[in-house]
């Protein structure tokens, strides 16, 4: 019997996922393609994979025995990639980074831009997502993550950037707070469900009794425009980088002492690879001239 590794991966996919419309995203296939093709695998096997219910899929029996050599398989697979692009003689080709979508925002899309004039030959393309990307599978080649990699064995962290985080809104939001204003006398920008366990809300939670975020959205990038229009604070970070835009200024709250960090990651045998090694290069010296301004009242740059 044999059964293409593509199907495999579908499997793997959605098994982890828990949803065939994650899965189908994930791999750029419709969710449609996604499920005739597991309907066709289950009938190669003679084998049910998933229990389908409102909440999702769940493995069977026989599929939860085949997930973990599949993740061994999926690895191997991401390392056979990389094997064969260590052939090039030269930066050229797609190399993809995974980040979060404040950072995927602010500096990966600005950064791909000014990559152009220095690398004309390679093509970034950026995963914006909150999700795990998985490198070793070669999911990406690069992530910006905003959590040192618990993988240490398989992954690397190229650079690391610790920051703290304020409150920023647009400047007509500025004026309408009073001075030294608490807490609980800014309007709140956060995450809707499901992303609401992120943060700042939790943080938000255990400082303002009752907290409620006067707008939420389940993407940064709607947060940030409500912020923009004036609809209340956001909390973002006060490193700085070149990309760094200027819409928003620091308002005058205490919100106590928080940190972020941003780490550079990759699989080790990655680097091998000219295009990858190019991006990352770069990427490293950006975030080591990366710095928090000293003025109280700065500006903001890469997001919390």
């Amino acid at each position: 019997m044999h059964i293409p590794w593509d199907a495999m991966q579908l499997f793997l996919a959605v098994a982890e996922a828990r949803s065939v419309t994650a899965a189908a995203r994930l791999l750029h296939i419709t969710q449609p393609t996604a499920s005739r093709r597991l309907s066709q695998l289950e009938s190669t096997l003679g084998e049910r994979l998933f229990v389908r219910s409102v909440e999702g899929v769940a493995p069977t029996p026989f599929g939860e025995r085949m997930i973990e050599p599949l993740r061994r398989m999926a690895e191997w697979a991401g390392e056979v990639d990389r094997a064969g692009a260590r052939t090039e003689t030269a930066p050229s080709g797609i190399v993809r980074v995974t980040a979060a979508p404040g950072v995927a925002f602010e500096l990966l899309a600005p950064f791909a831009a000014w990559l152009r004039g220095k690398l004309p030959d390679v093509r970034l393309e950026v995963v914006s997502s909150v999700s795990y990307v998985d490198l070793v599978r070669r999911e990406a080649d690069l992530a910006l993550r905003l959590g040192p990699p618990t993988r240490s064995k398989e992954l690397v962290t190229l650079a690391s950037l610790e920051h703290t985080v304020a409150a920023f809104g647009s400047p007509a939001y500025a004026k309408t707070l009073p001075k030294k204003p608490r807490l609980a006398d800014v309007a709140w920008i956060g995450w809707a469900p499901p992303l609401e366990h992120l943060p700042p809300n939790p943080e938000l939670t255990q400082m303002i009794p009752g907290f409620r975020p006067v707008f939420a959205s389940d993407d940064f990038l709607v947060q940030l425009r409500a912020a923009q229009a004036g609809i209340g604070a956001i909390f973002l970070g006060r490193a700085r980088h070149r990309f760094s835009e200027d819409s928003l200024v620091e308002l005058d709250v205490d919100v106590g002492e928080l940190r972020r960090s941003i780490h550079l990651v990759c699989a080790k045998t990655a680097l091998d690879i000219p295009r990858v090694r190019a991006v990352a290069d770069l990427l490293v010296a950006e975030l080591e001239r990366a710095r928090e301004p000293t003025r109280a009242r700065a500006k903001r740059a890469i997001s919390g």
